[in-house]
């Protein structure tokens, strides 16, 4: 019974170390990905003084999140991490942006572009609500938005889900293109960082 009991745990163990392994999250593609979305809880919006900071945290940030979902033939968010499918919910980050603070959105100092650190995301991903989940998790943290610039600065982020330890984060940019509304225009700039994470930086994370 005892050394039932051992061999349980040691699997058991086994499996946990293995969740948490980065080269197997990159490696195996039969290893599942769970998206969570984008998390702008520490977004800052430059460039844009006539922006509607409450409308933007009460609609705009859903809307955005819900689009990259709902037009995955586009935002292919899958096929970058060289997944057929990826399973998601994005309630978990659609309550953590609805209690985003607008009157943190807005900024003047350009800084702000690029003013988070790797130990920033740890810290956010500690705080992070998965739900019951296990596994590999993956969330785009969104760090700077600059009308002036014409882009977006965000942390692609893969943690495992049942330890809130952060596996990868890696900052990128994404260039914007044209858009008639607030959503629109920024999801430009999500497209271009998820096409370079499918023609290029994956294959760069894996190697490495």
């Amino acid at each position: 019974m005892k050394s039932q009991l051992l061999l349980l745990m040691v699997l058991t163990f086994g499996i946990t170390v293995k969740a948490q392994t980065l080269s197997e999250v990159l490696n195996n593609t039969e290893t599942p990905i769970f998206y969570y979305g984008i998390d702008f809880t520490k977004a800052r919006l430059m460039g844009d003084p006539n922006a509607n900071p409450r409308d933007i945290v009460e609609r705009q940030f859903a809307g955005i999140n819900a689009l990259i979902i709902n037009e995955y033939k586009k935002y292919d968010v899958a096929k970058a991490f060289r997944r057929t499918e990826l399973a998601n919910d994005l309630s978990y980050t659609d309550k953590r942006n609805e209690k985003a603070d607008p009157d943190q959105l807005l900024s003047t100092n350009s800084d702000d572009f690029n003013r988070l650190s790797e130990k920033d995301i740890q810290t956010l991903i500690s705080g992070f609500n998965g739900g019951a989940k296990t596994g590999a998790g993956l969330v785009f943290v969104v760090e700077g938005m600059s009308k002036t610039k014409k882009a977006l600065s965000l942390w692609v982020t893969l943690f495992d889900i049942k330890t809130r330890k952060v596996l990868m984060t890696k900052r990128m940019e994404g260039a914007l293109g044209s858009g008639f509304s607030f959503r629109n225009y920024w999801a430009t700039g999500f497209k271009k960082i998820i096409d370079q994470i499918e023609k290029s930086e994956y294959k760069k994370w894996k190697s490495n």
